[in-house]
C-alpha cells in the first residue's frame, strides 16, 4: 500500500492537547468528529445551536462528555468571535449549517443566513484569533452547478445552485475563497499564518442521524412505526458514504494545513468508490433486507420540490494529493449503519458502540 505521511494512522500523533474549535458539533456529522477527535488527545470546543432532532446523536452518544459545550448562532457575529477568541484554538473545524434541501425551500433567507453569513463570521472570527493555523470549511457536494451528468464533479467545475440550500453553499465556498486570498494568502502563509481549505462530501449515512427528509433517517423512522416509508425518486443516485470516511477526510486535511503545507489549503471532494453508484431504490431495498420484520417502502408520487436526479463527485484529487479515499464500500457502511441503530434500539451504551465503530473503522486499510 504505500507509506502515508502525516495521516489519521500515524504513529505520531498530531492532536493530543490540541485545540479545536468546532461548530456544528451538536449535529451529526459533528458529533462522530467530536468523539474521534477527542479520542485522539484533542481538546475541543464545540460552539452551536441545540440538537436539531429527537432523538439525536449529540445526546444519545454523550458528546457533550468530550468537550466544552458552548451553545451559540453563528449568525451573531458578536458572541461567535468572543467564543473563538477566549479559547484560542489552533484548529477551526466549520460544519454548522442548515444543511437540508427541502427545508430550504420553507425558509430560504434562514438558510442564507446561516450557510453564507454564518461562513462569513467564522472566518472573520478566525481573522480576529490570532491562534489559528488551521481552518476546514465544509460544504458539499450540491455545491456544484448540476447539469445532471453522467460523469462525476471535480472540484475546478463551475459552482451554483438550483436550490436555495445548494446555492447557499456554493456561495460558502466563494466566501472561503476570498477570505483566503484577501487575508490568508498562500504566499504569505508564513506571516499571518492560517491554512484555509473546504471539503466537499458527498451524501453521508451513519448511526445517529435523525434528520428530517433524508433517506436513511427516514427508512429507520417507518421501519420502527411497522408503516411502509414513501420514498422520493427512487431512482435518483447520489453519492453515498459512510459518515467516518469524510469525516477521516476532514481530519487528514487538517493535519496536511497544521503541517503549513500552503499548497493543501484549496478545495477537496470527498466522495466514495466509482463502483457505488447506488440509487435510492437500491439503497431502500437493501435497508428492507437488513431490517427485516416487514419492513417495507412505496415510491411517494407527490415529490413538487426540484431535487437532482443524477448527482457524483470525482475524488482523484484527495486520492493523488492526501492518499484519502473511501475505505467502506456502500453495502458495508448500510450493515455498519444499521448495526449502530440495532444497538440503539436495545439499549446499548452508545457513546461506546460509537467510539468502537470509530476504532474499527481506523484499523481498515484502504
Amino acid at each position: 500500500m504505500g507509506q502515508r505521511e502525516g495521516t489519521v494512522e500515524d504513529m505520531v500523533n498530531p492532536w493530543q492537547n490540541t485545540r479545536i474549535f468546532l461548530t456544528g458539533h451538536t449535529g451529526f456529522k459533528g458529533g462522530w468528529l467530536a468523539l474521534w477527535l477527542a479520542n485522539r488527545g484533542a481538546v475541543i470546543r464545540g460552539y452551536s445551536l441545540g440538537p436539531p432532532t429527537e432523538p439525536n446523536l449529540f445526546t444519545v452518544a454523550s458528546v457533550s462528555s468530550v468537550l466544552e459545550d458552548v451553545r451559540g448562532d453563528i449568525r451573531e457575529y458578536s458572541k461567535l468571535e468572543a467564543a473563538m477568541s477566549a479559547f484560542a484554538p489552533e484548529v477551526v473545524f466549520h460544519l454548522a449549517a442548515q444543511p437540508l434541501v427541502r427545508r430550504s425551500y420553507s425558509d430560504p433567507l434562514g438558510t442564507y443566513a446561516t450557510n453564507v453569513m454564518g461562513t462569513a463570521h467564522v472566518l472573520e472570527a478566525v481573522r480576529k484569533t490570532p491562534s489559528v493555523r488551521a481552518v476546514v470549511c465544509v460544504t458539499t457536494d450540491k455545491c456544484y452547478q448540476n447539469h445532471e451528468w453522467t460523469w462525476p464533479y471535480r472540484e475546478s467545475d463551475a459552482l451554483g445552485g438550483h436550490d436555495p440550500y445548494s446555492s447557499s453553499k456554493a456561495c460558502a465556498e466563494l466566501v472561503t475563497a476570498a477570505y483566503r486570498s484577501s487575508f490568508f494568502p498562500l504566499e504569505r502563509l508564513a506571516e499571518h499564518p492560517v491554512a484555509v481549505a473546504t471539503a466537499r462530501a458527498g451524501n453521508v449515512i451513519g448511526g445517529g442521524d435523525w434528520a428530517e427528509d433524508r433517506l436513511i433517517p427516514d427508512l429507520i423512522r417507518g421501519f420502527q412505526e411497522k408503516k411502509p416509508v414513501l420514498i422520493r425518486r427512487p431512482g435518483a443516485t447520489r453519492p453515498w458514504q459512510h459518515v467516518l470516511d469524510p469525516i477521516r477526510g476532514y481530519i487528514v486535511l487538517a493535519e496536511k494545513l497544521l503541517a503549513q503545507k500552503a499548497e493543501y489549503a484549496t478545495a477537496y471532494n470527498f466522495g466514495p468508490s466509482d463502483e457505488d453508484p447506488w440509487s435510492v431504490e437500491c439503497i431502500a431495498n437493501k435497508l428492507v433486507g437488513l431490517w427485516g420484520n416487514g419492513a417495507a417502502w412505496k415510491a411517494d408520487s407527490a415529490g413538487d420540490l426540484h431535487e437532482s436526479h443524477c448527482l457524483r463527485l470525482d475524488a482523484s484529487k484527495a486520492r493523488a494529493e492526501l492518499n484519502w479515499k473511501a475505505r467502506l464500500r456502500i453495502e458495508k457502511a448500510l450493515e455498519w449503519t444499521m448495526n449502530w441503530y440495532r444497538r440503539w434500539q436495545q439499549g446499548a451504551d452508545m457513546h461506546q458502540e460509537t467510539l468502537a465503530q470509530i476504532r474499527e473503522f481506523e484499523k481498515l486499510s484502504d
